[in-house]
């Protein structure tokens, strides 16, 4: 605790009064005027909307209540031009459509802030940058008093530079609750992430319950213990029965999916097959190569877990999985995994290879295309985009298949004519120590070297050698963490912030203006904020920055 308190007055310390006199906003707006003086809110500030817009303006207030104790009251009444006065408008009339489906126009006077967005989405992120200009005590969850509340004199017109602004969360090696799911999207939210990659399944787990297949969840869902050399204090996820683990039920799904949404963020779920799959084959060991029986074991290992391809009833279970996936996630896109198959069981198997015969199929990487093709007509029958890791280029993608890209091949998916989300391992994997002295750190992957915070923010997810016809399709980025070595959401915490405001600022700010002395500024001040929110994250990366 002492090192803690330590810290925190570093953080302190380290901004200076010119620099909070300067607007701190993470991620970096496009375009940004600063003017001379400022706007203050009182309890008599209304707060202005249009019918539309009073979501928006409802989390607004509960936010600025929280920590003024003002009691504001947004009025619906439309915006004329005459409530001016000390008011807040939020609305999406007039909105300048070039700004696009998230993008929105900040104008503060001292006697007005007018928030427009030609969507509620880019109106809930004006919202955001809005609250990162009041002092950071705007984000306390309590009433704080002899708080001047007052933001700057400025205009900000704002808009993305990439559609998907992702950050993925394993919870299949460690759970991780609903309410944790959550605090990790209002954390997204603050930032203009708008896509939570869910990794639902893998050897270790089996994280969602699927009514038709009820075994996939009381046999796959548990294990011994924590494991992976983890203290077994070092999380709380245990059953009455002393096993380790859990998994969401539908409702726990809707509930997460409608908290994401009011966010503006999109989950997609992942279902992994047809390899990382050994949870799943505990339960149901008919749908494997070999008959079983598999044990679900708390390492990292890569496992036997693959599905058999040459049984027909294989693609019966998995389609069963999917429809009922597809009933708790309305998003567009579904992960299928597909990375790290281990091939070796599909070349000793007597019926995968009557198949690749039959077939034509000349290895086992055109086998795993031959798999995933299935998989995508029943995705895209059901209306969805079925994504994969990089591996699924391999023997020939998917007619409708998006790449996710960890190890390569972002440039021919995207000459191909396929979508493309950048997650590369040397900029995005957040499992990987923050620092070169890993005994200073708690435990992490010690497969890859360290990634420190200025290696994310150097990132540039466009690939250099791609022909400007097909940057399209290159959709955007997000942030990993893999929790092996991560048992609970204060150390999940730990490893994700600050990364997550640095790939944030990535997904989000003009590549133009990347500059990471000012970056450090903005976050030294940003601290406070996450401070304020109760997020744990790791202070020497902004204190003593690598």
């Amino acid at each position: 605790m002492k090192s803690f308190i330590i810290a925190l007055c570093l953080v302190a310390a380290t901004v200076s009064a010119a620099d909070a006199q300067k607007p701190a906003v993470i991620p970096l707006p496009q375009e940004m005027t600063l003017e001379s003086g400022y706007f203050t809110l009182t309890a008599d500030t209304p707060i202005w909307t249009d019918k539309a817009s009073r979501k928006t303006a409802a989390f607004l207030t509960a936010r600025l209540r929280s920590s003024t104790g003002f009691l504001f009251a947004s009025r619906g009444k439309p915006f004329t031009g005459s409530e001016t006065a000390n008011g807040i408008v939020l609305t999406c009339r007039n909105a300048d459509p070039q700004l696009g489906l998230e993008g929105y126009e900040l104008t503060i006077n001292s006697n007005s802030v007018v928030l427009r967005a030609p969507t509620q989405a880019g109106l809930f992120y004006g919202v955001q940058t809005l609250l990162q200009l009041f002092p950071p005590e705007i984000f306390s969850s309590n009433v704080v008093a002899n708080v001047d509340w007052r933001v700057p004199c400025l205009h900000i017109r704002d808009w993305p530079r990439f559609q998907w602004r992702g950050l993925m969360l394993d919870v299949s090696r460690h759970y991780f609750n609903k309410s944790e799911i959550e605090s990790l999207l209002d954390a997204m939210a603050l930032h203009k992430l708008n896509t939570f990659h869910w990794h639902l399944t893998d050897d270790q787990g089996w994280r969602i319950q699927i009514k038709k297949y009820p075994r996939l969840t009381e046999v796959g869902a548990w294990r011994k213990g924590v494991g992976f050399g983890l203290a077994s204090n070092s999380t709380t996820a245990y059953g009455p029965d002393g096993r380790y683990g859990g998994f969401y039920t539908p409702k726990d799904i809707h509930e997460v999916v409608a908290y994401a949404t009011a966010r503006h963020i999109t989950v997609v779920p992942e279902i992994e097959m047809p390899g990382h799959s050994t949870a799943a084959l505990a339960a149901y060991p008919q749908y494997s190569c070999t008959g079983g029986p598999f044990t679900i074991r708390a390492d990292a290992g890569i496992f036997n877990g693959i599905y058999n391809p040459a049984n027909d009833q294989t693609f019966v279970f998995l389609d069963g999985i999917l429809s009922g996936v597809f009933r708790m996630f309305p998003g567009k896109y579904v992960h299928v995994g597909g990375d790290e198959v281990p091939k070796a069981t599909w070349h000793n198997n007597p019926e995968c290879q009557a198949l690749m015969k039959r077939e034509g199929l000349k290895d086992e990487k055109e086998l795993q295309s031959w798999f995933t093709r299935r998989i995508e007509r029943y995705v895209s029958s059901r209306g969805r985009t079925l994504v994969g890791w990089s591996e699924i280029l391999q023997g020939g993608i998917a007619r409708n298949a998006t790449v996710m890209d960890w190890t390569g091949g972002a440039t021919e998916a995207a000459r191909a004519g396929h979508d493309v989300v950048m997650s590369p391992t040397g900029y995005c994997y957040f499992d990987f120590y923050q620092s070169t002295n890993h005994s200073a750190e708690p435990p992490a992957a010690t497969w890859a070297p360290s990634l420190l915070l200025s290696r994310v923010y150097s990132f540039d997810p466009m690939p250099t050698n791609l022909p400007e016809q097909f940057q399209s399709h290159i959709l955007g980025t997000q942030g990993n963490l893999w929790t092996e070595h991560v048992p609970n959401l204060n150390h999940a915490e730990y490893m994700i912030f600050p990364r997550e405001c640095a790939i944030a600022e990535v997904a989000w700010s003009p590549k133009s203006s990347r500059d990471w002395d000012d970056f450090i500024r903005r976050l030294r001040v940003h601290a406070q904020r996450l401070d304020e929110l109760g997020i744990n994250y790791r202070h020497a990366s902004i204190t003593t920055p690598e």
